[in-house]
């Protein structure tokens, strides 16, 4: 076989990117089952136990997520100067003692705050931390890469019903006492493979020699210069992208926080069908991602990006306004592929635009402004679902929100490099 060739011989170590991407994949979905679909699980408990109203389960939600995205910028600072790995490891202690906390709730007070406390573990460990580890890996198999990564939250999400599983056999508070173990010391283990540093390691972008890379073209946008997060938020391609992906966020999180309560309440269902319904949302979301992750690197990733925001709004309109055990299908159908398809392409397109160098810091100032569909979303849906007494008004606004979010997308075009840069 001649020296030049691409293929991997037999006995030559596998890329450390796709390691990376796999370890990430595999504490996304952990962290998937039992944090971003386990809230919605956890919350029908709590208010079955305690009659607490939807307005304080959405300020929940809402306040951990808007602190996550608040510390975002610091946190992007610290991964750039200290490393992944003890960021990850600072936030393994975090989630622990988030998790105990949370099994021990008696008040109000004290389960909003265990969960800051186990929020704020998650960030640490979490999505800009596992992203930005991820792109510094990969250029021209970006959108693939992330979207294997994406799977492992898809796959988590599809096993959320086991948490409701433990919550029958053990209770829900020694599940929780057990989640939080699982979790830090999978994230213990999992930094070591994530936090390998690209540079030290000289390993080529892609895992492939740059003369021997394929002679195919970049993705829109694709740049050799790297910006800092300073010259990013310059752009207006920066406050688009990151304008459009809080539109896409009111109804994920809209979804994460309620979609259990509205089953339950609107709709009659008991908390296990109700779960059940909301683990089958990763299942499209998956093969969402699987897709996304294929046209991603061969399409333009805005075009897809647009038809995703349609499906979201169309499957929440449809379940909201049509009575049928059908549209809950459609509602998980849409939104799943949706979700899938155009999460890890909206990471892509900021790496695209922006290059890799100072990536956590230009998503940790994004994030703040991402973050308002994550607030916006439950706030409005648990609001007026509190003082309407059903869910059809609040997810209407959000559908028509999150559908008007495609003008964002429309003009977030690549930025003119930097002055100095050109």
């Amino acid at each position: 076989m001649s020296d030049k060739t691409p293929s991997r011989s037999k006995g030559r170590p596998i890329f450390t990117g796709w390691k990376i991407v796999g370890a990430s994949a595999a504490l996304w979905a952990l962290q998937s089952m039992l944090w971003m679909q386990g809230f919605g699980n956890l919350a029908v408990q709590l208010r079955q136990q305690y009659g607490w109203s939807k307005t304080l389960f959405s300020v929940g939600f809402v306040a951990t997520r808007a602190g996550s995205a608040l510390m975002a910028p610091a946190q992007g600072a610290a991964l750039g100067r200290w490393g992944t790995k003890p960021i990850m490891r600072i936030g393994a202690v975090f989630v622990l003692l988030g998790f105990v906390g949370l099994s021990l709730v008696q008040t109000k007070t004290h389960f909003l705050l265990a969960l800051a406390v186990a929020a704020f573990g998650m960030a640490l460990a979490g999505f800009l931390t596992l992203t930005s580890a991820v792109v510094k890996w990969f250029e021209r198999k970006r959108a693939r890469a992330l979207s294997i990564q994406t799977m492992g939250l898809a796959i988590g999400g599809f096993a959320g019903p086991l948490l409701v599983v433990g919550f029958g056999w053990f209770g829900w508070r020694p599940t929780m006492v057990g989640a939080g173990v699982v979790l830090a010391v999978a994230i213990v283990g999992a930094s070591s493979i994530i936090g390998t540093d690209r540079q030290t390691s000289e390993e080529p972008v892609d895992g492939v020699p740059p003369e021997l890379v394929e002679d195919t073209p970049r993705a829109e946008g694709v740049t050799d210069t790297h910006f800092t997060a300073h010259e990013a938020m310059r752009t207006r391609a920066f406050w688009m992208i990151s304008l459009g992906h809080g539109s896409a966020l009111l109804v994920v999180s809209a979804s994460l926080a309620h979609v259990a309560l509205y089953l339950t309440d609107d709709r009659g269902f008991t908390a296990s069908q109700a779960a059940l319904v909301a683990g089958l949302i990763p299942a499209f979301q998956f093969i969402g991602t699987g897709l996304g992750g294929y046209l991603g690197d061969r399409v333009n990733k805005r075009a897809i990006v647009g038809v995703a925001m349609c499906a979201h709004a169309a499957g929440l309109l449809l379940m909201t306004w049509v009575d049928s055990i059908v549209t809950i299908g459609a509602f998980v159908v849409l939104h799943g592929l949706a979700w899938g398809a155009r999460g890890p392409l909206m990471q892509a397109i900021r790496a695209d635009y922006f290059g890799t160098s100072d990536f956590a810091s230009i998503m940790g100032w994004s994030s703040i402004i991402v973050t308002s569909g994550v607030v916006v979303g439950p706030l409005v849906a648990g609001l007026l679902a509190d003082s309407t007494g059903n869910y059809q008004l609040g997810f209407t606004v959000i559908a028509l929100l999150a559908l008007c979010g495609n003008i964002f997308w429309f003009l977030a075009t690549p930025p003119r490099l930097p002055a100095g840069k050109r």
